[in-house]
């Protein structure tokens, strides 16, 4: 069975119901947590594809110049071997925020604020031609928890989804990597361990049981999007996703 390399960068942002969907999609998945201490390959020998998740790290460096985290730079070495390898990879938030940054892109904090619970973003002309994204909706349900923005995409990336005050909120950089700015892993129980006592959320003045319930009522719409969206990344990780027409078996938005 192929593998995926999946890399948790923060305990409390594991892959939850993406490793499901994952798995289900006939992935098997291997686990590293730098985070408590485990090392990251040098290379993606033996792998079908990367997973990079969030976590509440910066991608870009601290004040005093060191890297966000200590395995940042090995992780963004794992970015671009991928992207030049073509080994299928999606990085989400703070993993989306690395691919970038890992291409030259710029991460900064966002001048337009925090961005904290239910949410939808746009495509972009550009995602019709995409084969992931092509059987996204027009306007797709999305988590959002973040204070970094990708201010500056990488050069050649193509941008597939926006919203109005945070433009790029999805990105594709060569034809197999897709950086996103959302969340799609996420079950209520990671949203309200985010919420407790949270810092970000009382910055915003925002009730945390109202966010919890918000979020939670719109975890349906969520899986609708991106269940089909992680099965055609498995797919294309299995090399079973034709680029121009995916296959019959894989679950479609509307049939």
């Amino acid at each position: 069975m192929a593998t995926a390399l999946v890399i948790e960068n923060d305990p409390t942002d594991d892959l939850r119901r993406l490793g499901e969907w994952l798995t289900e999609g006939g992935l098997q998945l291997r686990v590293l947590r730098p985070h408590a201490g485990e090392e990251l390959p040098a290379d993606l020998e033996g792998y079908a594809a990367l997973v990079v998740l969030g976590g509440e790290q910066q991608a870009y460096p601290l004040p005093d110049g060191t890297p966000g985290a200590p395995w940042f730079p090995a992780l963004e070495g794992l970015l671009r071997k991928a992207v030049r390898y073509r080994v299928p990879t999606l990085g989400v938030c703070l993993g989306g925020q690395l691919l970038a940054t890992a291409h030259a892109g710029l991460v900064e904090r966002s001048p337009s604020g925090p961005e904290v619970g239910p949410g939808v973003v746009g495509k972009r002309d550009a995602a019709d031609a995409d084969p992931l994204f092509r059987y996204v909706p027009l306007i797709p349900d999305v988590l959002q928890w973040h204070s970094d923005e990708i201010i500056e995409l990488p050069r050649g990336a193509t941008l597939l989804a926006a919203s109005t005050r945070y433009p790029h909120q999805a990105f594709r950089l060569g034809d197999r990597a897709w950086g996103l700015q959302f969340h799609i892993e996420c079950d209520t129980a990671m949203i309200a361990d985010w919420a407790r006592d949270s810092e970000l959320l009382a910055e915003l003045g925002y009730d945390e049981e109202l966010v919890v319930a918000a979020c939670d009522r719109v975890m349906a719409d969520v899986e609708e999007v991106w269940q089909p969206f992680a099965i055609r990344f498995a797919a294309l990780a299995l090399g079973e996703l034709d680029d121009d027409a995916p296959r019959r078996s894989l679950p479609l938005l509307g049939h």
